[in-house]
């Protein structure tokens, strides 16, 4: 975030002195949000983790997007034109600040700062998702599985460094990456014996 706003601050004294927004704490496994339904609204991730899921017409469960603290997301950013149900899911306990963008340029009866302080700093959040959407999108348009899989080993070392965690099971992250299992875990075995990576369950440092 750019405008030097502390996020973690800015959404403490937000959801307290703003009317439009509110908090909500989630159980593991209830639901957040859908985008079945149009509200225009956006979410602040305070705490914990979540899932973008997409149930298909068959009823196959797909991870889509993972969700950890200050991410935003919301139908807002979301053109939803298929068969599928996109709904989140909190992988665990889970506060989120939620807010209708319909709201952005209505101010509060009490004219906070807080509310213009989000004005000013909306663009920052809706560049940030879009420059991310932007990269799942090139990651997704790679060729082959071992494309796939270095490309997002680069993107993860980008935040965490050459040693990080995968935020997947093996078979989500099969599915993040739109590829078969099967064949997915026979590259990551390639890549530990070409010296590329080192795996230790879903804890993988990169050689190269």
């Amino acid at each position: 975030m750019q405008n030097d706003i502390d996020i973690s601050s800015f959404i403490s004294d937000f959801s307290t002195n703003c009317s439009k927004a509110q908090i909500k704490t989630f159980d593991k496994g209830e639901t957040i949000t859908t985008f079945l339904v149009n509200r225009n609204q956006f979410c602040i991730l305070i705490s914990g983790s979540a899932d973008l899921v997409r149930y298909d017409y068959n009823g196959n469960r797909l991870v889509s997007e993972r969700f950890s603290k200050n991410a935003i997301f919301g139908e807002i950013f979301y053109q939803i034109n298929t068969n599928s149900e996109f709904v989140v899911e909190a992988k665990d306990k889970c506060e989120v600040l939620l807010f209708s963008y319909d709201d952005i340029n209505e101010k509060c009866k009490s004219n906070c700062s807080f509310h213009q302080k989000l004005i000013a700093f909306f663009p920052d959040l809706v560049i940030s998702k879009i420059t991310d959407l932007t990269s799942r999108i090139e990651l997704l348009s790679r060729r082959t599985t071992r494309d796939k899989l270095l490309g997002y080993f680069n993107l993860l070392s980008k935040q965490y460094g050459k040693h990080f965690t995968l935020p997947f099971s093996i078979t989500e992250l099969a599915n993040y990456l739109a590829v078969d299992r099967s064949s997915m875990t026979r590259e990551l075995s390639i890549l530990k014996k070409e010296n590329f990576i080192k795996q230790d369950r879903n804890k993988i440092t990169l050689l190269y």
